[in-house]
């Protein structure tokens, strides 16, 4: 994906605030909220806690898909994998993001789980306009 658009997908999601990621549980689709999304290297990270069913699923099967909202005329659905990167620099910079987060996550602690999304392919949807794929 264009550097460009990779900013666009983490500025929506980042204006969002919350989106919805899906991950795969021995074939049954789970979904659940999240709130966190840092752009750091040109990559879009997330962060959750290895102790949470969402790190084992996406250990065993790295494909996600994740839906937005920006106001009720506007989504963006996007695809990829999810790989961990957990080094303390990743980390710093999403727990600034949150400070909110620094008591439930600490800097390169074995549960602290950031993971980038790699292969990403996003479509942008509205009711009055054609899909927008970002490329």
């Amino acid at each position: 994906m264009k550097e460009t658009n990779v900013k666009r997908v983490y500025d929506y999601l980042d204006n969002a605030g919350i989106y919805y990621l899906a991950t795969d549980e021995n074939g049954q689709p789970r979904v659940r909220p999240f709130g966190t999304v840092l752009l750091f290297d040109g990559k879009i990270y997330i962060l959750t806690a290895k102790s949470k069913n969402v790190s084992r699923q996406i250990d065993s099967n790295p494909k996600f898909e994740i839906s937005a909202m920006l106001n009720n005329n506007e989504w963006i659905r996007i695809s990829g994998n999810l790989v961990e990167d957990n080094r303390s620099e990743v980390q710093i910079e999403m727990l600034e993001k949150y400070p909110h987060l620094k008591n439930s996550y600490q800097v390169l602690n074995p549960n602290t789980n950031t993971l980038y999304m790699d292969n990403i392919k996003a479509t942008v949807y509205s009711f009055d306009k054609k899909p927008e794929e970002l490329e």
